[in-house]
């Protein structure tokens, strides 16, 4: 398996029923097909907003994810966030989503640039969590709070 930086639309479909199931199945949520459509088109075409990153398994993407970046004065580094973790559930418990994780820590390690890496999940989703801290991420120090227009 192969992981592979999106540049095109050639997985742009794969991508975009990964939100969906995602979203459905992590919090109960239908998200608009046409919504997310256009978002993820929109990071495909300005990677300022975002880089999607798709494992393969020989031509078949299975997994996906979506690094976006914060500033950080306090490092004075960005910091990559990983959003919208989805691996196909025939692939699940096969390590994919460590190997993407290593991948983008190896990243970030050969980095003057780069600060660290950053996610966040809702709570009630205790097998990512699980995976997250067995990786060696920490959820000790900081709670997300936010507002969404709806």
């Amino acid at each position: 398996m192969n992981i592979v930086k999106v540049q095109d639309s050639q997985y742009e479909e794969f991508i975009i029923q990964s939100q969906i199931k995602m979203a459905k199945e992590t919090e109960d949520y239908d998200l608009s097909k046409s919504n997310v459509t256009e978002g993820v088109k929109a990071v495909i075409n300005d990677p300022s907003k975002g880089v999607y990153y798709i494992t393969v398994d020989g031509d078949k993407p299975v997994a996906c994810l979506l690094t976006v970046t914060e500033w950080s004065d306090w490092r004075n580094k960005t910091v990559l966030w990983i959003h919208s973790v989805y691996v196909d559930p025939a692939h699940r418990n096969q390590g994919i989503y460590k190997k993407m994780y290593l991948y983008l820590k190896q990243m970030v390690e050969a980095s003057d640039e780069l600060a660290g890496l950053r996610l966040y999940v809702d709570k009630r989703n205790t097998n990512a969590i699980a995976v997250y801290h067995k990786l060696g991420m920490e959820s000790q120090h900081y709670s997300l709070c936010e507002w969404l227009k709806e």
